[in-house]
């Protein structure tokens, strides 16, 4: 039986010094984003644990979006860092946050095209305009179709600059567009750094973007992570029509709201998620196909593509290869943000919240899942008990 590693006093404080170092770099800065702060859970010098778990939180979110979940790995015998998802940490998305835009040379003719526009520019403020808008976080499908018809009438051009991005290593897609996507990767491999000084595995679990990155980061640093949960993870956005809408409204400007309600982030950021998703993790899945890979989808998506995940777990090698996979049906009402009971999205709340806890749980200390407990809104009475709300 292989003995449980026991951190010291002095790789527990070099951990925590790296990590407050990071936090003085978000500090002083005035873009500072309030709550958004990355933690850890350390348990003291001299206990064994099971190893450490980094988490990372959904696109627009903050490191608080999983405490109920970080909380209850905590308490049974893992270390956790709550990591920020690259840019998080600070406000101002459209200097800070993962992007992909076209470049000026293209950008700035069209931007010209769209504000000489009458049609264009009527619907551009109704958008801005929070009660015209209905103040809904995004524009609906009519509005999205009909900005895409616009868009392609007034510049035929943006059907082969979408091609460039549609298509995961299309050779035009750096000759027309400037991307940080892979800052999402860059920043991980960063706070993996941090925990350099901790014996034992490393876990990532992520949701939504957050799930990319933990997968990502597998497929980068095969050697230190030791298995994967992904919920829902961001591999390509949901619905054609809404990847064409993103795909070809950076450009306008267009703004929308996220899970702070305080924060409206550009077009082009979605844009990051959907390049990174499918330009780095999609294209690494052998790599990442060495760690096991627990996934978790749910029929009542609206972010994360359903179709794509599931081939990826097929070309992950599915079951044969250890790997786990189970999506909620469309009755058990759980919506795409199902960490937390509180959270609502679509009107739906996750009342499985629990056994979900208990299988990750299974799955980062026996790399096995029983979807029957996924399945109920009991617990498994061999599993460390999840505590109510």
């Amino acid at each position: 039986m292989q003995t449980a590693p026991t951190p010291t006093a002095a790789q527990i404080d070099q951990a925590r010094e790296a990590i407050a170092a990071y936090v003085r770099q978000i500090e002083s800065s005035p873009d500072r984003r309030e709550g958004a702060y990355p933690y850890c859970l350390f348990h003291e010098p001299g206990q064994p644990i099971r190893g450490t778990v980094m988490m990372f939180h959904g696109f627009s979110a903050k490191p608080h979006q999983m405490w109920r979940l970080a909380d209850y790995l905590f308490r049974n015998g893992l270390n956790v860092y709550q990591c920020t998802l690259a840019g998080h940490a600070f406000v101002n998305p459209d200097k800070n946050w993962c992007q992909v835009d076209l470049k000026p040379e293209i950008a700035i003719p069209l931007k010209e095209k769209v504000a000489a526009d009458p049609v264009l520019q009527a619907s551009l403020a109704n958008l801005t305009n929070p009660k015209a808008a209905g103040d809904l976080p995004r524009p609906s499908y009519l509005q999205r179709m009909a900005l895409i018809a616009r868009l392609l009438r007034i510049e035929p051009r943006l059907l082969d600059i979408l091609k460039a991005i549609e298509r995961p290593n299309d050779p035009d897609f750096d000759r027309y567009f400037i991307s940080s996507h892979l800052r999402y990767l860059t920043d991980a491999r960063d706070r993996l750094r941090e925990l350099d000084s901790l014996p034992g595995p490393i876990f990532t679990v992520g949701l939504s973007v957050g799930g990319a990155v933990a997968l990502a980061l597998a497929a980068d640093q095969p050697d230190r992570i030791a298995r994967v949960v992904a919920y829902a993870p961001l591999l390509e956005i949901y619905g054609e029509e809404r990847r064409k809408y993103v795909e070809l409204a950076g450009p306008l400007d267009i703004r929308e709201l996220g899970w702070d309600p305080a924060l409206r982030f550009p077009v082009g950021a979605l844009t990051a998620n959907a390049r990174f998703g499918k330009a780095y993790v999609q294209q690494n899945v052998r790599s990442i196909s060495r760690t096991p890979v627990f996934m978790v989808l749910t029929e009542n998506e609206d972010a994360a593509d359903i179709e794509t995940n599931r081939k990826f777990y097929q070309n992950l090698g599915g079951d044969r290869q250890g790997h786990c996979f189970y999506q909620y049906p469309q009755e058990d009402l759980v919506p795409h943000p199902m960490i937390d009971p509180t959270e609502v999205s679509q009107g739906m709340s996750n009342r499985f919240w629990q056994s979900l806890y208990q299988e990750t749980f299974r799955f980062l200390t026996t790399g096995e899942v029983n979807s029957s407990n996924l399945r109920s809104i009991d617990q498994d009475a061999a599993l460390p008990a999840v505590p109510p709300i």
